[in-house]
């Protein structure tokens, strides 16, 4: 995977934990850290997308859809 270099700005209470945390080999340096947050983050932000969307769904609507659907492909379906 391509890396790409930035500068950020931490609060110095968030860098002394991240510090601490690296001498305890809970991660090897501070990039590896902030990648592995950053990561995490937005993997928890495309769930809770895809939650908010699932939640717009009507139950019913899409039970007609998926049993229609499966009909027609049944109806194609050569006898044995």
């Amino acid at each position: 995977m391509a890396m790409a270099k930035i500068t950020i700005t931490l609060d110095a209470g968030i860098m002394k934990k991240l510090d601490r945390m690296v001498g305890r080999k809970v991660f090897p340096n501070q990039s590896k850290a902030i990648q592995e947050a950053v990561q995490q983050k937005l993997s928890r932000m495309d769930k809770n997308c895809l939650a908010r969307e699932c939640a717009k769904l009507d139950a019913k609507f899409e039970q007609a859809l998926a049993e229609e659907g499966i009909l027609i492909e049944c109806s194609e379906w050569p006898e044995c």
